[in-house]
């Protein structure tokens, strides 16, 4: 069989998974943008369905401990609205109902929780396996995307490859009493900060589907705004937990390496561990970040992985022992990192040769990215995506490789140089205790994700915002704050600019193409510091509703 006829019938055998009943036969027409609200619009989901997936975290799992909602109810209400919000899901219901079944049954003859997930549905990126279920790194076309044409897959390769076992972050998850219920979709070759693939196609931003939903856990992003999943899980290598959750408005968080379990996932460069990828969540609500990632550590994962480090979640460390004890606070702004950002700005971190950093770790992932990809995509005979644009031209983000590789010499000279960026740059946090007041250095930066929101299709090609930041390893949290509107964030004339890539991000901007493109914040500490950044996080958000209450 070709390419072509491999994706075409994994598709056809996805549709056909999907109870007919849980599709939505009123599309919004192609000129509908913001697509939103289509799931409550959509007379698939019960006032039942809309009141379980319109809840928090928080707000289910109590429910479901106090059996309010069975595991069942709970599962099949996401389901439908994932189904609705998605229309085509990768999805394996049986599996999941009968397993919120035995949980309801568990909670009923025992009267406890089988854990502090109980009940509780978690959709997965693509490349995180279970048992029986193929992870193309490719799944599942955010609502209905944008009447692409093509057929278009992580990589074709993957398909009826069935994994042989979950990873570690599915069988703890499951030992939580949480429900494995949809995986999302992720470009070909996950190295790329959009979302779209030859199986399942383009995954669009649904506050404004002209836009990109960020990558490469866009499916998720996407998901998680649309309510159709209560809590996520995507990777990070680059920004690809952190670029979707600003683009789509939702809560997004980059723990530091091995936090969070990752073997027996599927994944991109394999081997390379200069610049590791990491789990983290995606939620609606920050009580998702911080109850995934408390829940997790629970269960001692570094007897699971080798690769995790042994820590535990830290009370001390959540109630910011080493800054102050949370009283007196100094955040510090980055305005941009070397390229201004379009409109709306974001609120004085000096950046540190950021551009050094970028450039460093997109020459260790190119090392060997371009040999990867072929030896991905040669046994089906697919081609290498060189463009997320809708016209496919080629156009592409500056870390794709153009180049077979380098020697192991070569390499060894960037893992020296990033081992000397991480140097420099705790240097220059601890010299900030000298602008502080505190007797402390900065506790936290606020950045921008991106120097843009959600843009059109193609044109997310900017990773300095959230590449560096793997590089020293630092944890992120995604806080979503507003939207763009046209009549408030209205493009400011300029006539200096930092670089070319400056001025041509800025003569991209146009208020009425990024209308309701979400506007979103990263709250940075330093690695290690995941509990004091969930915290930290909490505050700002705290800080940010109390402040547009008074609007």
């Amino acid at each position: 069989m070709t390419w072509q006829q491999i994706a075409a019938e994994k598709k056809s055998r996805q549709l056909d998974s999907v109870p007919k009943e849980w599709l939505s036969s009123d599309l919004p027409s192609a000129e509908a943008l913001n697509v939103i609200d289509f799931p409550q619009e959509s007379n698939v989901l019960s006032a039942l369905d809309l009141e379980i997936t319109e809840s928090s975290v928080a707000g289910l799992l109590s429910n479901l401990a106090l059996s309010k909602w069975s595991a069942v109810q709970v599962t099949t209400s996401f389901y439908k609205r994932a189904i609705v919000a998605q229309q085509l899901v990768k999805i394996f219901v049986d599996r999941a109902l009968a397993r919120a079944k035995t949980l309801d049954e568990h909670l009923k003859t025992t009267g406890q929780v089988v854990g502090a997930l109980h009940g509780l549905p978690i959709s997965l990126k693509d490349q995180i396996s279970i048992k029986g279920i193929e992870s193309t790194i490719g799944t599942i076309a955010t609502i209905v995307p944008m009447f692409f044409s093509k057929m278009c897959s992580g990589y074709v390769s993957l398909v009826g490859q069935f994994a042989e076992k979950d990873s570690v972050l599915v069988d703890i998850l499951e030992s939580l009493g949480a429900i494995p219920f949809v995986k999302t979709n992720v470009p070909q070759t996950l190295m790329w900060p959009e979302t779209f693939n030859h199986v399942f196609g383009r995954t669009t931003n649904p506050y404004n589907r002209s836009l990109t939903s960020g990558g490469s856990s866009g499916g998720e992003g996407a998901l998680i705004a649309l309510k159709g999943s209560p809590l996520g899980v995507g990777s990070d290598i680059g920004g690809s937990i952190r670029i979707p959750s600003a683009f789509c408005g939702v809560y997004g968080f980059r723990p530091s390496y091995n936090r969070i379990p990752y073997a027996g996932c599927v994944n991109s460069l394999e081997g390379e561990d200069s610049v590791l990828s990491v789990l983290g969540p995606l939620s609606n609500t920050l009580d998702g970040i911080k109850t995934f990632y408390k829940a997790v550590l629970s269960k001692e994962p570094w007897l699971k992985d080798p690769m995790v480090i042994r820590k535990r979640w830290s009370d001390e460390d959540y109630n910011l022992i080493d800054h102050g004890n949370g009283k007196k606070l100094c955040f510090a702004i980055m305005w941009d990192n070397g390229g201004s950002c379009t409109p709306p700005s974001l609120i004085d971190w000096v950046p540190h040769n950021s551009a050094e950093m970028t450039k460093t770790i997109g020459a260790i992932w190119n090392a060997g990215a371009a040999e990867d990809f072929e030896k991905a995509t040669a046994p089906s005979g697919e081609p290498v995506i060189a463009s997320m644009g809708l016209l496919q031209e080629d156009e592409a983000p500056l870390f794709r490789p153009s180049s077979a590789g380098i020697s192991a010499f070569e390499l060894w000279q960037l893992h020296k140089k990033k081992r000397d960026l991480r140097q420099e740059y705790l240097k220059h946090w601890e010299d900030t205790v000298s602008q502080t007041g505190t007797g402390r250095p900065v506790d936290a930066i606020i950045s921008p994700i991106a120097p843009h929101t959600a843009g059109p299709h193609g044109s997310m090609k900017i990773g300095s915002y959230t590449m560096w930041l793997n590089l020293v390893d630092y944890p992120s949290m995604v806080i979503p704050v507003s939207q763009v509107d046209p009549a408030l964030d209205v493009k400011q004339p300029r006539e200096e600019f930092y670089s070319t890539e400056d001025q041509e991000n800025h003569e991209l901007y146009n208020p009425a193409t990024y209308e309701n493109a979400p506007i979103s914040i990263q709250v940075i500490g330093r690695g290690g510091e995941e509990e004091a950044v969930i915290a930290m996080s909490e505050i700002v958000d705290e800080a940010l509703r109390v402040a547009k209450s008074k609007l």
